[in-house]
């Protein structure tokens, strides 16, 4: 709900004063308070939990419930699925045939009630709750799972299993539980509601006396659920079944895949488990093949690094690389370039690791180092096929360095990724790597470097101005005299600003669209160094990274960091965001 509407209510009803306001909202700007406002005012004992609700109430319109007093029917509580309830902060109480009774944390979320009503057909009657009755609402999820697994574990809290004692019977025992009604449910309750939320990732973490599961949304980690402890095993097994690995093997990391097709939506999940202390985690990240092929521009890419693109593509041959850390969208960058380039004409060839899309019409080949199926092997085979362009997942090693500069100089285009952190820092890592300076130079047409950051809300956007302390303190991890010669440039700052205090910057304020983050979505910041004569040269010369991009900033390019203020400035992300990819 709205910070100022609470304020003005709790000054009203003499709960706080004006000036006590006043330092609490000093403090939360201090101290970058995620939460929100009414949980910090109750975790500084500002004031009572109930007069919060009673306010709330109020000004809402809502009733206020008190779940703690309330017996819920257990089928009344699945009508809102766990990861929604811990996610949303909601829990159904009470049904009848027509109404469904829904406590809410915050009952103008419309999003929430909506999605509700639509899977259950039944009109949303909102009541408003506080932290202590959504935390009795959300244990009775706990409890109820345990009480529909426990007829599969004996006594001693072992899979239940026809063999005798020992490990296969343990092993036996965990695949009868992957079969079971409660383990399947639970799996597809989590796989649903990722690809509600939209999420990346899905992290299943086993701890010492329970196993929490997260989500990554727009590139942020969020606790979703807390599962029992005695079902961790068998939710690892029921994965292990869909993705066809082996249930008897704990103490190894294994790698799985398989598809979820149904209600309009297709998702590839790429599944990953690892031994830890505490049992087995499992990472499942979602990649939706129902999605359409973005265009550069969707991507985030400015006019001046589509035009630098365009040019190295449009090339005969030679080689493009991605740089960046690990979920940067390197690879969604490619597949847009090769989706660019795939016509009837042309003979498109891949080798990844793994394949993460499908592009119709592609050779795709996935390594398999088990077999001998190597980068460097599989590109050597490629290049028998009489390959026109060529897309190598990624460069890990000296042979895979030079074989694909070797194709790059024999009339081949090349794309390829590599784990660096800025553009002109690629080129001494291939040095490092053994690949001879002559083949660097003669054959690497351009180099982009690349980060995700996440896009301001449309729904809750504000404007504000930077203070003096904030310009400063950006000024000690930022060159910011660089900035505005290049803001001027784009025509998003005057001729005559001295300060980045003049200028107008945005961020979301939180609502019910973006589930009070601010956010929604994300877009790439890039930066782009044309491997001009200038820098051939450097490259013959062994010169590092930073003179590289010295030189390459004498010749107009942008820096990633730069690239991330001029997109602050149109209202897309936020001066944090460039903060908090920059750090990382």
């Amino acid at each position: 709900m709205d910070r100022n509407e609470l304020n003005t209510a709790l000054i009203q009803k003499n709960i706080l004063t004006d000036d006590k306001l006043k330092v609490l909202e000093k403090e939360a700007a201090q101290l970058k308070v995620p939460e929100a406002w009414d949980d910090f005012l109750i975790g500084k004992k500002a004031l009572k939990e109930d007069e919060l609700l009673n306010v709330k109430s109020e000004l809402l319109g809502v009733p206020v419930v008190d779940l703690t007093s309330l017996q819920i029917p257990q089928d009344v509580l699945n009508l809102v699925p766990e990861p929604i309830a811990h996610r949303h902060q909601v829990i159904s109480f009470a049904k009848t045939k027509e109404d469904l009774s829904l406590a809410m944390t915050d009952p103008d979320d419309i999003q929430t009630k909506e999605f509700i009503q639509k899977k259950t057909g039944l009109k949303i009657k909102a009541f408003v709750i506080g932290k202590t009755s959504l935390d009795f609402g959300l244990s009775k999820y706990h409890s109820s799972l345990e009480k529909e697994i426990k007829h599969l574990f004996t006594p001693e809290g072992k899979p239940l299993s026809s063999k005798p004692e020992g490990e296969s019977a343990l092993d036996d025992g965990l695949k009868k539980m992957a079969q079971e009604i409660p383990v399947i449910r639970v799996v597809d309750t989590l796989l649903e509601y990722a690809v509600f939320e939209k999420a990346s990732d899905i992290h299943i973490e086993p701890q010492e006396n329970a196993v929490t599961v997260r989500y990554r949304i727009d590139g942020v980690l969020h606790d979703v659920m807390t599962l029992p402890k005695v079902i961790q095993a068998a939710i690892a097994a029921r994965i292990k079944v869909l993705s066809n690995l082996k249930i008897d093997e704990h103490r190894l990391p294994q790698d799985g895949r398989f598809k979820i097709d149904k209600d309009g939506y297709k998702f590839s999940l790429r599944v990953s488990t690892i031994p830890i202390f505490d049992g087995e985690k499992v990472v499942i990240r979602l990649l939706d093949e129902s999605a359409k092929a973005s265009t550069l521009e969707d991507l985030g890419f400015e006019q001046n690094s589509l035009e630098i693109i365009s040019r190295n593509i449009k090339k005969p041959h030679g080689m493009l690389l991605v740089t960046g850390p690990t979920g940067s969208g390197k690879s969604t960058t490619l597949y847009t370039v090769l989706s660019m380039l795939n016509t009837k004409s042309v003979n498109i060839s891949t080798i990844e690791d793994p394949v993460e899309y499908r592009i119709v019409g592609a050779n795709q080949m996935q390594v398999n180092p088990k077999i001998g199926l190597t980068f460097d092997i599989g590109l050597r085979a490629l290049l028998r096929q009489d390959p026109n362009i060529i897309m190598i997942g990624e460069i890990r090693d000296r042979e895979t360095a030079e074989e694909a500069v070797h194709a790059a100089m024999t009339g081949h285009i090349v794309f390829s990724t590599l784990h660096t952190n800025t553009a002109a820092s690629a080129l001494p890592r291939l040095l490092d790597i053994g690949v001879e300076p002559y083949l660097i130079a003669s054959t690497i047409n351009a180099v982009l470097a690349q980060r995700l950051v996440r896009v301001v809300c449309k729904d809750c956007q504000q404007a504000y101005n930077l203070d003096e302390a904030t310009v400063e303190g950006l000024s000690k991890q930022f060159h910011l005299e660089k900035l505005i010669p290049i803001l001027v440039r784009a025509g998003l700052a005057p001729a005559k600003i001295k300060s980045l205090t003049e200028l107008r910057f945005y961020k979301g304020q939180g609502c019910d669209k973006c589930n009070h983050s601010g956010y929604k979505g994300r877009v790439g910041i890039h930066e782009i160094l044309e491997v001009t004569p200038e820098v051939q040269q450097m490259i013959m010369e062994h010169k590092s990274a930073q003179e590289i991009q010295d030189e390459g900033e004498k010749e107009g390019m942008v820096l990633m960091w730069e690239d991330g203020f001029l997109k602050a400035l149109k209202g897309i992300t936020t001066i944090d965001e460039i903060v908090r990819v920059s750090k990382e």
